[in-house]
């Protein structure tokens, strides 16, 4: 599970276009890796090897700011954990 840090003030929405998860992470971006089902490629190859490619599939859905970062990052980890949500 991938939260944002405390005190964040903006981060970016997204949902990965191959495993349909949606998270909140503070890199603001139109693609990013997901963290989910990408894999971030170890760029330290050999002279043999072929230089790694990365499938940027996580698209920016909107960009979330101020106090809604907080509201969205509890929302997704009561969906997540599945959580009580008689705070509600």
């Amino acid at each position: 599970m991938f939260y944002v840090p405390d005190g964040t003030d903006r981060a970016g929405y997204y949902e990965c276009e191959d495993c349909g998860e949606r998270f909140l992470d503070v890199r603001i971006a139109p693609a990013i890796v997901c963290p989910y089902c990408g894999e971030i490629p170890d760029m330290e190859i050999g002279p043999d090897e072929e230089m790694p490619e990365t499938k940027e599939s996580a698209r920016l859905i909107h960009m979330v700011e101020g106090e809604d970062v907080e509201k969205y990052d509890t929302l997704l980890s009561l969906a997540i954990t599945g959580g009580d949500y008689s705070w509600i």
